[in-house]
């Protein structure tokens, strides 16, 4: 893989921390030149370039991407990471957290591919991948707005997919379990009792512990890497099993 990413230029939407992070150093050390656009520089400093970006804003994308543009003409990867989360039910969502959660995990992956697309269009090897979620295919309670806008996000990279196939750019999406991520340490935090709570999301996944960053930065690469050609309108679950066990308690 070291050699197939040397030379191509990738960009990570949210890589200040977590997911994005693990995906920004992975691919630098496979010999990309990474991209970071992130609201923060966060620990991305030796690993990306960081352009400020606010995906949830059209104009502040369009000023991210004329800066990517005049630092390079040709964009081989697009990492759709950036992403926030919601607790609650349907009856306690309000109108705003709807609203808020779309522009962000929805409408913020079509802004950015949208802007990433006349760059990925120059590349022979084009890639997008898309960060969803295990709550795409799997009813969690309490997550009623996060799971409705990553179900929207995969059904999006399908659709996705399957307009750009014949333009040779390949679309596809990694389904993470929950994961031991500085966001989900914020969502333990607002828990009642967060050690309580980090056991209870432990135990729900069959394989008995968090997904690590990491795991799911090698789907991504995986995913992105320009020798996986046949390889478009893909679901890849890092979920620890979750979505397709169904084991007894140990």
């Amino acid at each position: 893989m070291a050699e197939e990413l040397t030379g191509l230029t990738a960009v990570v939407t949210g890589a200040g921390s977590g997911i994005g992070l693990a995906t920004a150093t992975r691919l630098a050390s496979h010999g990309a030149r990474v991209i970071g656009l992130d609201l923060n520089v966060g620990a991305m400093e030796g690993v990306a370039e960081w352009i400020h970006c606010d995906v949830g804003s059209a104009d502040s994308v369009a000023a991210a991407f004329l800066q990517i543009a005049s630092a390079s003409p040709v964009l081989d990867i697009l990492v759709n990471n950036a992403g926030i989360g919601a607790i609650g039910t349907v009856e306690e969502a309000t109108d705003e957290d709807w609203a808020l959660v779309f522009n962000i995990n929805v409408t913020g992956i079509a802004r950015v591919s949208r802007a990433a697309l006349p760059l990925l269009r120059l590349s022979e090897s084009a890639a997008i991948v898309n960060t969803c979620s295990i709550a795409a295919t799997v009813g969690l309670r309490s997550r009623a707005v996060y799971s409705a806008s990553k179900g929207a996000v995969q059904s999006l990279t399908r659709a996705m997919a399957a307009d750009l196939i014949h333009e040779g750019i390949r679309v596809n999406c990694v389904n993470p379990g929950t994961a031991d991520t500085p966001w989900v340490a914020r969502l333990l935090d607002q828990a009642a009792d967060p050690s309580a709570e980090r056991v209870a999301l432990e135990q729900r996944q069959p394989n008995g512990r968090l997904v690590t960053a990491d795991e799911v930065a090698g789907a991504i690469c995986f995913l992105a890497d320009p020798s996986q050609r046949s390889t478009t309108g893909t679901v890849l679950a890092v979920d620890g099993g979750m979505d397709g066990l169904r084991v007894a308690a140990r």
